[in-house]
């Protein structure tokens, strides 16, 4: 689906009280612009959606409701909504407008950090993600593109990670029948296998999106790299994730096996909650290298492990499938699929 519905010179233009000041974004299915906010004077962020996702009517009302939802979640790492409706045929949501890049451009700049900064990160990140599964909501994308960094309030918490796009979760798309039979929506790199397979979906889809993401904050890579779709696709559903430690021999085992639960293919062998996964993670960096962990506080409450069941027997992939080798990821290397 692509977004060039959109009406062409939307900058300067007034929508539903927001003046278009820049475009700052564009994917599949919608533009975003910073905005000045013309009733209350301060700036926001305007998403504006490809037309033909307004004239689905299922959609519409789904896009409300969620956008409904969304914005009634009122926690700190979660990208607050202001408004959302219709305009001239055209639906938008408007949101704050967090100054700075996102975990993409962190990944790329820092290349692989040090485990007691990636839990740190990925605690906020666990934080958001749960507090919108307790209001019914599943992200369905969660990636680096999706987490916006801000400054934080001090150099013990020097980023503020915001988790945005939940005012247009993705099963709106799915029931509206704006996919094609068989389509998934999301990022293939993060995509779990109940979502590639289409089996329902709940919380934990969102946390193996958020294992994808810890093992590309750690490794500077996501755990799979295919040369295509289709062999990106076995990959998530029969292929084991790389281990952690041929990237990062420093890393000790028990982060691996921590990692390695949150990627696991059945949703009921993975941790009850995102956080939950989160603080093994934290525990196990703990318990290798405490003196690395001073500055960040203690653990948070560590979830009793469930005992790690026998590894299934999967089949050899065909040939187009195989692994791709490529060179170790550089401060510069990375980069996402675009959704």
């Amino acid at each position: 689906m692509s977004a060039v519905g959109l009406p062409a010179g939307l900058v300067g233009r007034q929508v539903a009280g927001y003046r278009l000041e820049k475009e700052i974004g564009r994917g599949g299915m919608a533009v975003v612009y910073r905005a000045r906010d013309l009733r209350l004077g301060r700036t926001v962020a305007v998403k504006l959606l490809a037309p033909e996702l307004a004239r689905n009517e299922v959609f519409r009302q789904r896009f409300m409701h969620e956008s409904e939802a969304a914005a009634g979640i009122d926690h700190p790492h979660i990208v607050p909504v202001f408004e959302a409706g219709e305009q001239d045929g055209i639906l938008f949501l408007a949101m704050r407008y967090v100054e700075g890049g996102d975990l993409r451009a962190l990944i790329n700049r820092s290349g692989p950090v040090p485990v007691g900064r990636a839990a740190r990160l990925a605690l906020q990140i666990a934080s958001a993600l749960d507090a919108a599964h307790d209001h019914g909501l599943v992200h369905r994308d969660v990636k680096p593109g999706n987490v916006l960094v801000a400054a934080g309030t001090d150099s013990e918490h020097p980023e503020h990670l915001y988790l945005a796009d939940f005012g247009l979760t993705k099963k709106s798309l799915s029931l509206s029948g704006l996919t094609g039979v068989g389509q998934i929506v999301g990022t293939l790199d993060y995509a779990a296998p109940e979502q590639i397979s289409g089996r329902p979906l709940d919380g934990r889809c969102d946390q193996y999106g958020l294992g994808c993401v810890v093992y590309e904050l750690l490794t500077g890579t996501p755990p799979f790299r295919r040369e295509s779709d289709l062999a990106l696709l076995w990959a998530h559903l029969n292929d084991p994730p790389p281990a952690l430690r041929e990237h990062r021999p420093d890393l000790p085992a028990a982060v691996e096996a921590v990692v390695a639960r949150a990627l696991a293919k059945a949703p009921g062998e993975r941790y009850p909650s995102c956080l939950g996964f989160v603080a093994e993670l934290r525990a196990a960096g703990t318990a290798a290298s405490p003196a690395a962990w001073r500055a960040e506080g203690p653990p948070t409450r560590v979830v009793p492990a469930l005992a790690a069941p026998d590894r299934l027997a999967v089949p050899e992939p065909p040939a187009w499938a195989v692994p791709v080798v490529h060179p170790p990821p550089s401060s510069a290397a990375g980069g996402s699929r675009p959704s």
